[in-house]
């Protein structure tokens, strides 16, 4: 009688979690589909986007300035490396007197295109600098400049503006035996430590312009119209 009660009991718990579990089969089939001229673009939602394609299209073909040559990114100088450095100094220096040495500095790297000879459009600005980076600058300890001239010499130059690297040596306009500190124009990501820029770790002070680098280069353009070349060799190793 015992194991009647047992089996019975078991059989009653079995049920139980069966009943209360909830199994679902699902059965999936896959077929390829080629794509090809069959499948055409949803008319409607072309027709939705094409206004904004146009007027994007009209607004990047702006030309804003003109090019006499071509500017080109190089190392350890080029005539766009020199334009870009001294437009983003000359655009956050032209109502700044400072106290203290100041030079601009960016990376080769980040400079993503040319500039063709001709017409100099909106767009061209926004492939020369296509990143959301910001204008920031950064105060460092006179110290520091030793390690900017090793990385500029290792890296085989980076542009710069209002400065020279001779011989390995950073020369900045206002340094005397008494410097204690200068100042760095330069982008948010780079003082982060992009491109392995570590010695803007003993920065001791940051000034965030909220200005984006493309927006200043653009004011530049616009307000030269003819895009200043300048050849100099800054940089010497």
């Amino acid at each position: 009688m015992k194991r009647v009660i047992n089996a019975i009991l078991l059989l009653s718990i079995g049920a139980g979690l069966w009943a209360c579990s909830s199994v679902s089969t699902i059965s999936m089939q896959t077929q390829r589909v080629a794509v090809d001229e069959r499948f055409s673009l949803n008319s409607s939602l072309d027709s939705l986007i094409q206004p904004y394609k146009d007027s994007m299209q009209r607004e990047m073909g702006e030309i804003i300035a003109h090019a006499s040559v071509d500017f080109i990114s190089a190392r350890p100088n080029s005539n766009l490396g020199n334009w870009f450095t001294d437009a983003i100094f000359t655009n956050q220096t032209r109502t700044v007197r400072m106290s203290e040495p100041i030079f601009c500095l960016f990376n080769t790297g980040g400079i993503r295109s040319t500039l063709n000879k001709g017409a100099i459009t909106l767009g061209d600005l926004f492939k020369l600098m296509p990143f959301e980076n910001e204008i920031v600058w950064v105060r460092m300890p006179a110290e520091s400049l030793s390690e900017i001239e090793e990385y500029i010499q290792k890296s085989g130059g980076e542009p710069i503006s209002n400065a020279k690297m001779i011989q390995g040596k950073l020369e900045l306009s206002g340094w005397t035996e008494n410097t204690t500190h200068f100042w760095v124009i330069t982008s948010d990501y780079l003082m982060n430590g992009g491109d392995k820029m570590s010695f803007f770790e003993k920065r001791t002070s940051v000034n965030l312009t909220g200005k984006l680098l493309r927006d200043a280069l653009i004011q530049e353009a616009k307000v030269q119209v003819e895009l200043r070349e300048d050849t100099t060799e800054r940089i010497s190793f």
